[in-house]
């Protein structure tokens, strides 16, 4: 996948919310968000605000190895990887524990004669 698109990366930059809402997501991949934020508002930069036309070349920088760096979490946000929440399907159902079943083969079935057809 091509990293420098603008598409990837503006869907890139829209799943950081999924991203930080997601329980899943290790603690330290959360944190160098944070600090991505913390950054970019923080008044003083790596390049000084006199330097107008490359001043935000040390956030573009910063923000670019962040993305980098958490492209697969962010990739599993917009590509359709959506988390199932299966508890609503089951939702006042009856759950029956300790069944044990087989699976068999329909040809299976058939050689062995036990088809009711």
């Amino acid at each position: 996948m091509n990293f420098f698109t603008w598409a990837v990366l503006k869907k890139r930059i829209v799943a950081i919310k999924s991203l930080m809402l997601d329980r899943a997501v290790p603690l330290r991949k959360k944190l160098l968000v944070v600090f991505g934020l913390v950054y970019l508002f923080m008044p003083l930069d790596l390049i000084p605000a006199v330097l107008f036309p490359v001043a935000w070349m040390d956030d573009l920088v910063v923000w670019l190895f962040i993305i980098w760096n958490l492209k697969d979490y962010l990739d599993k946000y917009w590509l359709g990887e959506e988390p199932v929440n299966i508890t609503e399907d089951f939702t006042d159902k009856e759950v029956v524990d300790d069944v044990n079943f087989t699976v068999e083969n329909e040809d299976k079935r058939d050689e062995k004669g036990t088809d009711d057809e």
